[in-house]
């Protein structure tokens, strides 16, 4: 593939535990690396719930600590945009 979709969930909770040690985001950021992804894309999902209701704050902690993680494993986080989305209320 050439690019990838690493969707993030911005709802309490759910991204602390898809960012934690074993979580799901983690893992596939890590799997796309590992298949030779060189390109991604992160959405970051449910940004409508009620503990985000579209918080500039709630988005800006979960791209730096996304961020972060994506540079230790290998990808350039200056080059990866991020965008809030809302696949229940269709924004994008």
């Amino acid at each position: 593939a050439d690019c990838a979709v690493l969707v993030v969930p911005a709802a309490t909770g759910e991204f602390e535990a898809g960012i934690s040690k074993d979580g799901q985001t983690r893992e596939h950021a890590l799997l796309a690396y590992t298949l030779g992804v060189k390109q991604m894309i992160c959405a970051v999902n449910k940004m409508d719930e009620k503990s985000c209701n579209y918080s500039q704050t709630r988005f800006e902690e979960i791209r730096k600590e996304v961020s972060s993680y994506l540079k230790k494993i290998g990808y350039n986080p200056d080059k990866i945009p991020f965008v809030p989305i809302s696949g229940w209320t269709g924004d994008n």
